[in-house]
């Protein structure tokens, strides 16, 4: 694999980055909100993110699961296939000798 040189604006491991502390937030366009506003911006996009992010887990849970189960099932339906099949074939050998 080639080695690909970073974008120049990237920092590397081997740099310390000063930070010159908080970056105030730019003033918003439109009236001050009220802090049971904010609070409620806040809970919609957690209450978003901890949605996606439940999918994600739930997806990979059952995705851990359907791939444990697999052979599971299909040992339990081979089995049974062959029943049903040895069955039918027994069921037709004595219509024959009737």
């Amino acid at each position: 694999m080639a080695q690909r040189t970073p974008p120049r604006f990237v920092p590397t491991l081997t740099e310390i980055v000063q930070s010159s502390g908080p970056v105030p937030l730019a003033p918003a366009a439109g009236p001050p909100l009220s802090a049971d506003q904010i609070a409620q911006r806040v809970l919609q996009r957690v209450d978003l993110a901890l949605d996606r992010r439940l999918r994600e887990a739930m997806a990979t849970v059952i995705l851990e699961h359907t791939e444990a189960l697999a052979p599971l099932l299909r040992e339990r339906l081979e089995g049974v296939v062959r029943q049903v099949v040895a069955d039918a074939v027994a069921a037709e050998m004595q219509a024959r000798q009737r």
